[in-house]
């Protein structure tokens, strides 16, 4: 089936442009071309049915075809040399660091919109800015991003870029090691040539990572807990795993009460005290007395017991600021200006719609770029130039026009694809990826990450929601760890 497979005119993940396999991808090319057309139906089957037998979901909000769905997989893995991996962590704990200090600094000092870097109003004017709430908590550590998502796409050169920052409460860890465990149940031929950097023992790192931020009033072992919205969010699968690996409580907020500005947990055996949270709730919803007081999600006075010291919320309230889609242009002078260093993985070119000469730009070349909104995900909200309609665009020109703050634009960039096998076939698809970096005492980079692929023939997105799937990421290993 590989026979027919053609690269095109995109940078290809597995394939040289003389219908060959990269170097590191030789052993897997030459495995899956000894099995047979019915051994790889048979086994992308047996590949879906684990998932829905697993109960890896997500739930799709407005859809007609019902909510709740398995993650569509695809056996291919996205393959990373030792070296393209190195230069991955340095970046991504780069810029860890340089966003960290900047959410230290906005709800401080502000020196960077002192000394003129990022404009005051970009951050003044931020729905995710709480510098009411923020400003004055002492942050155990310092340290205001426990646990980020980093989206990474490569473009047509096959250069690395940072398409977007998650700072506040990235999913899709789980599925991480899911794909793993699928990859090895169903095709475990695939690892034996290959040594592939472990995936065992991360949650040892996430664990000490969590339990690193204990506050300053922690009188015992401490007890960390995962706060949860509940089984109907989009992520609860995602909530269930990871307190389950860590071997945390999952609670939601009406388990938890706060009593003379410390937090406890109700149990059967009585009310025991909790020291951390790993929410993953929105601000809005943490604690109706500080926020927004129909909240029935959070728990009461949870920020006046963090105020005290009694307890550590992560990841950090209004982190929010931090990864906008407008404020993202701004990371590579942060890094410059906290670190004095030159970004070691780039930004995609981004054009502010604020600036006139940006705005008159992008309105004359809508069906060249891509359009977002700064406050949506997922995928929504999103203008696709080059596969847009007169129509979209015109809505899209409308909604510029009277809110252009509202959005930034980018090029259409020709995203690396990589090969998918579905429907019996092998086609190419463009995927991205979302590395994940646990920050505590010391930054740990999840080696691999979530390999998200557009499994629509054609189509840009990855995003779950929006019909994407996922893939194994193997980063290969030369120090001899092996079969993941």
């Amino acid at each position: 089936m590989l026979n027919k497979y053609q690269v095109g005119s995109f940078y290809d993940e597995m394939m040289n442009e003389d219908g060959q396999p990269k170097n590191h991808y030789e052993s897997f090319y030459d495995l899956i071309r000894q099995l047979s057309d019915e051994e790889l139906r048979e086994k992308h089957e047996t590949a879906q049915l684990s998932f829905l037998r697993q109960g890896i979901t997500f739930t799709v909000y407005n859809d007609a075809g019902g909510t709740e769905r398995t993650m569509p997989f695809d056996f291919v893995p996205i393959i990373i040399p030792e070296e393209q991996w190195a230069k991955i962590e340095r970046g991504m704990k780069q810029r860890m660091k340089a966003l960290n200090y900047f959410l230290d600094d906005i709800y401080n000092g502000q020196e960077i919109v002192k000394d003129g870097i990022v404009p005051e109003d970009l951050i003044r004017d931020n729905p995710n800015y709480y510098e009411k709430q923020v400003t004055g908590l002492e942050i155990p550590l310092r340290n205001h991003i426990f646990l980020a998502g980093i989206d990474l796409i490569r473009d047509e050169h096959g250069e690395y870029r940072v398409l977007e920052d998650n700072l506040r409460n990235p999913s899709g860890m789980s599925y991480v090691f899911q794909n793993r465990y699928v990859m090895r149940q169903v095709y475990p031929e695939l690892f034996f040539k290959h040594s592939i950097r472990t995936l065992e023992h991360q949650f040892k790192e996430l664990h000490g990572a969590l339990i690193s931020h204990a506050p300053k009033n922690t009188l015992a072992e401490p007890c960390a807990v995962l706060l949860t919205p509940g089984m109907y969010n989009s992520a609860y699968y995602d909530h269930v795993f990871l307190a389950q690996q860590m071997g945390i409580e999952l609670v939601e907020g009406r388990d938890l009460i706060v009593k003379d500005d410390i937090v406890y947990m109700k149990t059967i055996r009585g009310l025991k005290r909790v020291d951390i949270i790993y929410r993953r709730i929105d601000d809005d919803f943490l604690d109706p007395e500080a926020f927004r007081p129909d909240s029935a999600l959070g728990v009461t006075g949870l920020l006046r017991a963090y105020r005290k010291g009694n307890v550590a919320i992560l990841n950090g309230i209004g982190n929010g600021v931090a990864d906008d889609k407008a404020m993202y242009a701004y990371v590579p002078d942060m890094i410059r200006y906290y670190l004095d260093e030159d970004p070691i993985i780039k930004n995609v070119e981004t054009y502010f719609l604020r600036d006139p000469e940006q705005l008159e730009y992008v309105l004359e070349n809508l069906e060249d770029l891509v359009v977002k909104n700064v406050g949506a995900s997922g995928g929504y909200d999103m203008l696709i130039g080059p596969h847009s309609t007169e129509e979209e665009r015109s809505a899209f020109r409308r909604k510029i026009i009277e809110t252009p703050s509202q959005y930034i634009a980018q090029p259409t960039i020709k995203l690396s694809r990589a090969p998918a096998f579905q429907n019996d076939e092998f086609y190419p698809c463009h995927v991205d990826l979302r590395v994940f970096v646990m920050n505590g005492a010391t930054s740990h980079v999840l080696p691999g990450g979530l390999s998200r692929v557009a499994l629509k023939k054609g189509s840009l997105v990855v995003n779950s929601s929006q019909g994407g799937g996922g893939k194994d990421t193997w980063v290969l290993a030369g120090g001899g760890m092996n079969h993941a």
